[in-house]
């Protein structure tokens, strides 16, 4: 059986995947019907404006993330992690991000993101 750790760790590298490969399936399968993200530019998108955005052109390559903090608290969790990238010029680019989520129904999906550039 795995773990919720476990489980929680896969998803977390599904989002970022998906993010990477703008994979807005995946993304159908892994957010809550109610979520929401605080996006950098101080937007705040719910679930089908982030798919929507989520269906443009990815223009990072090499997203990666990097000291991933889960913590989880009884049917909710959070993750803290950095971001590194590689911006369109060549140059880095590097963020943080939060992602909470919430068992329902026995299955994780994300309810809210909050992204940091």
């Amino acid at each position: 059986m795995t773990s919720d750790h476990d489980t929680l760790t896969g998803l977390n590298r599904d989002y970022i995947d998906s993010v990477q490969n703008g994979d807005v399936r995946r993304f159908d399968e892994i957010l809550a019907p109610d979520f929401y993200c605080s996006n950098p530019d101080r937007s705040l998108v719910d679930r089908a404006g982030f798919l929507k955005q989520t269906a443009n052109p990815v223009t990072i390559r090499n997203l990666k993330a990097e000291d991933v903090l889960i913590r989880i608290i009884g049917d909710v969790a959070i993750i803290h992690a950095r971001t590194s990238y590689q911006m369109p010029d060549g140059s880095t680019g590097a963020g943080r991000y939060t992602d909470v989520w919430a068992k329902i129904d026995g299955q994780w999906l994300a309810v809210s993101a909050h992204v940091t550039r």
